[in-house]
């Protein structure tokens, strides 16, 4: 399998393991519109290493995390039903990871690598 140009790791925090079987989506947002690039599920230890191409323009990017479909299978309430990670990708020669913390009443992200 080709490592993606993006990709994403979740962990839920709130129990301290990966966050296996979130779905997400990648967008590529230009002219006023949004354009689906690519799709995937993180596998069993949070990952998700296709979740688009192996090359994408520089642009806009947003990722999709259906966050509330995750915690309703674990039988949890959340505050947050889906997070979106808003995102530059300026240098197309470069790898991006955007990771995920996630807990039912909090996230936060950074840039990986």
């Amino acid at each position: 399998m080709t490592r993606s140009h993006v990709t994403t790791h979740i962990l839920d925090t709130a129990v301290g393991r990966p966050a296996a079987g979130v779905a997400a989506s990648l967008w590529a947002l230009h002219d006023g519109g949004e354009k689906r690039v690519g799709e995937g599920t993180t596998d069993g230890d949070g990952r998700i290493g296709s979740l688009g191409p192996a090359e994408l323009e520089p642009g806009t990017y947003r990722i999709d995390f259906a966050t509330g479909d995750y915690f309703a299978a674990a039988g949890t309430d959340t505050f947050f039903p889906s997070v979106s990670l808003t995102f530059s990708l300026t240098d197309p020669g470069q790898h991006y990871h955007v990771p995920l913390l996630l807990s039912p009443f909090a996230y936060s992200t950074y840039r990986g690598s």
